[in-house]
C-alpha cells in the first residue's frame, strides 16, 4: 500500500512539535522510514515540505535537521498571528457560510460549558478547533494554511497556560462569532485582535531539553494515495 507523503509529513511534524525530535537533531530518511513503517520516497517528499514550512533545515554535507528557531523568530510568530487572525475574522464576517456559523456556535457552547466545569484540557482542544474553523470561514485557503502553520509553530515553541478566567475567554469567542454572524467585519477584526493581545501573557517559551529521547506512538495514516 502506498502511503501519502502528506500523512508522513503530518506524523513527522507532530513529533517535532511534541518534542520527540529535539531541535537541531538530525533526521535521516532511513531512520524516519523505519520509524513510520514507510518507504523513503514519501519521507523524502515530507522533509521537503517541512523544510518549506520552517520545521526542518538541510545542511550541506550533513543532511536534514530539525530547525532551531531563535527567541526573536519565536516572538515573530506571535506577532504574525496577531496580524493574521483579525484579518481572517474580518474575512469570515464577509464570507462565512451557515455551516461555519453552526460549527462556531456549537464550539462556543461547548467551550462555555467546559469552562464552567473547569475542564482545562478539553478547552485547549476546543480553542484550537474554534480558531481553525474561524480561519476556514474566511474563504481564503492561503490564509487558512498560513494560520494553521502558525498554530503548529507556536505549539512547538511555546507552552500555553490556561486563562485565569476561562469563562470570560469563551465569552470573547462568542462575541467574535456574533460579529461574524452579523457580517460586521470591523468589529470581528477588533474583537479578535483584542483576544489575541490578551492571550500573549499566557505563552511561555519552551526551553529545549537536550540529550533526552522521547518515544511517540504516532501511527501514519496508510490510506492509499499519491506518494
Amino acid at each position: 500500500m502506498r502511503v501519502p507523503a502528506q500523512s508522513v509529513c503530518t506524523a513527522i511534524r507532530d513529533d517535532i512539535v511534541s518534542g520527540v525530535f529535539e531541535r537541531g537533531g538530525r533526521l535521516t530518511e532511513e531512520q524516519l522510514a523505519r520509524r513510520y513503517g514507510v518507504s523513503r520516497v514519501p519521507v523524502r517528499e515530507a522533509l521537503r515540505t517541512l523544510e518549506s514550512e520552517g520545521f526542518v533545515v538541510t545542511r550541506r554535507h550533513a543532511g536534514a535537521h530539525v530547525a532551531e528557531p531563535t527567541e526573536q523568530e519565536a516572538a515573530d510568530l506571535l506577532d504574525m498571528r496577531a496580524l493574521l487572525e483579525p484579518l481572517g475574522a474580518a474575512r469570515a464576517a464577509q464570507r462565512r457560510t451557515e455551516a461555519h456559523l453552526k460549527v462556531l456556535r456549537g464550539l462556543v457552547r461547548l467551550g462555555q460549558e467546559r469552562a464552567r466545569r473547569g475542564q482545562g484540557e478539553d478547552l485547549r482542544s476546543l480553542g484550537g478547533w474554534f480558531h481553525e474553523t474561524l480561519a476556514q470561514a474566511s474563504g481564503s485557503p492561503a490564509l487558512t494554511a498560513l494560520l494553521t502553520q502558525l498554530r503548529h509553530k507556536i505549539a512547538w515553541m511555546y507552552a500555553v497556560d490556561q486563562p485565569a478566567h476561562p469563562v470570560e475567554a469563551w465569552s470573547e469567542h462568542g462575541a467574535i462569532v456574533d460579529a461574524v454572524a452579523r457580517g460586521d467585519a470591523e468589529r470581528a477584526r477588533a474583537l479578535t485582535a483584542l483576544h489575541a493581545e490578551r492571550s500573549l501573557t499566557l505563552h511561555r517559551l519552551k526551553r529545549p531539553e537536550r540529550g533526552r529521547v522521547r518515544v511517540s506512538q504516532h501511527v501514519v495514516n496508510t490510506a492509499s494515495g499519491q506518494n
